[in-house]
């Protein structure tokens, strides 16, 4: 069977959508696909659409040209043209723009992590949204959703929202969690080692994200601050954005660091490895693959129950969630028991590491979207 793969984005782009558009093309290579990569499409006509976003900004609202239907048809001709060239027995996206007023007989699928009702003031750039564009959002999900055989969600979350607000046969919904955007070859015998390794007379606490903000990086200054007045030596590494200025001395920045380079991978890999948690309390998070990937370094998450995050940070397997309004003294509560019980976090350390192992990695992710294609689109 062969998949033609649509994006509008440049797919092999370990960067692009956080890498997860890249991990899933090659699983489905891995998994017995034969791939056609169509993407890199040109957004033409936008120039009056930019003015038209300008005058709704006057009104203090947001317009969408991602969401505009005479781009996502001209994506469609792109699409529809250069599929003409193309074998393929499935179309496959990682989103539902590409889908949305795609002209094929061939069945259609796709893998994503949200729907555009789910992120309607969730994230920021979906706050006050003007009502042309939630209209336009809303008629673009539904027309994936109907056309599609198979819906693949990575979170309950976004399956959930997917079924609350639009006319969709449960059926066909289905839950695959992504796996980790980093290359693990690790086993038991590696995090025994990288527990054995970690110093326990400071507190080391990992900020990996790239938006301070969305990310809950206040919220996680708050927890180091917290500890520290507890008479807990700690240190708050930040990585992948740059934090407010005057940052108390407990703050390590690390500033971006792209896992394109291998000097950067071997940083990423020694901060995963020398910290005792990953706190990441995000305001609004659709999955956060960032939580797969420090299990996947037996690696504790703590966040907040928001979102797609419940799916990848489950309560006393590789890590904790916390309300979004939680106090950083309930955060406090549970570093500090793992701290002071090192078997307890050694523990949790390998259950972390078994939730990646049998979860949240992209060959059981692949498996179980291969079947799934399979069963609805052969």
């Amino acid at each position: 069977m062969k998949i033609a793969y649509l994006t509008t984005y440049d797919a092999s782009d370990v960067n692009a959508w956080s890498g997860s558009a890249n991990s899933i093309l090659r699983i489905l290579q891995e998994n017995g696909f034969e791939t056609a990569p169509v993407g890199n499409l040109r957004e033409r006509k936008a120039f009056l659409l930019k003015l038209k976003k300008a005058c709704y900004g006057i009104l203090f609202q947001k317009y969408r040209i991602d969401r505009e239907p005479s781009i996502v048809l001209d994506y469609a001709k792109q699409f529809e043209e250069r599929l003409e060239a193309v074998r393929h027995d499935v179309v496959f996206s990682p989103g539902t723009i590409p889908l949305a007023f795609l002209k094929t007989q061939k069945p259609m699928a796709f893998w994503t992590d949200a729907t555009f009702a789910g992120m309607i003031n969730f994230y920021p750039q979906f706050t006050r949204l003007c009502a042309e564009t939630i209209r336009n959002g809303n008629k673009m999900e539904q027309l994936a959703l109907s056309k599609c055989r198979v819906a693949i969600y990575s979170s309950e979350w976004a399956a959930e929202t997917a079924m609350r607000n639009y006319d969709v046969d449960p059926a066909k919904v289905k839950v695959v969690p992504f796996g980790a955007n980093i290359t693990c070859n690790r086993h038991l015998n590696d995090i025994s080692t990288i527990v054995a390794n970690k110093r326990f007379d400071v507190c080391k606490l990992l900020f990996l994200g790239v938006d301070w903000h969305r990310k809950g990086g206040s919220q996680a200054l708050a927890v180091a601050e917290c500890l520290a007045r507890r008479g807990i030596e700690t240190e708050l590494h930040v990585a992948g954005c740059t934090p407010p200025a005057n940052m108390p001395a407990l703050v390590k920045r690390h500033g971006f660091i792209s896992k394109k380079t291998e000097e950067g991978r071997k940083q990423l890999e020694q901060l995963m490895s020398d910290s005792h948690f990953l706190i990441v309390p995000s305001r609004a998070e659709c999955y956060g693959v960032v939580f797969a990937e420090a299990s996947s370094f037996g690696l504790p998450s703590l966040a907040t129950n928001v979102g797609g995050i419940p799916t990848v940070v489950r309560d006393g397997k590789n890590g904790q969630t916390f309300p979004l309004d939680e106090k950083p003294d309930k955060y406090c509560d549970y570093i500090e028991r793992y701290i002071s019980l090192r078997q307890d976090y050694g523990e949790l350390a390998f259950s972390s590491f078994n939730e990646y192992s049998t979860r949240l990695n992209w060959a059981s992710a692949g498996r179980a979207v291969r079947d799934l294609i399979m069963n609805s689109c052969s």
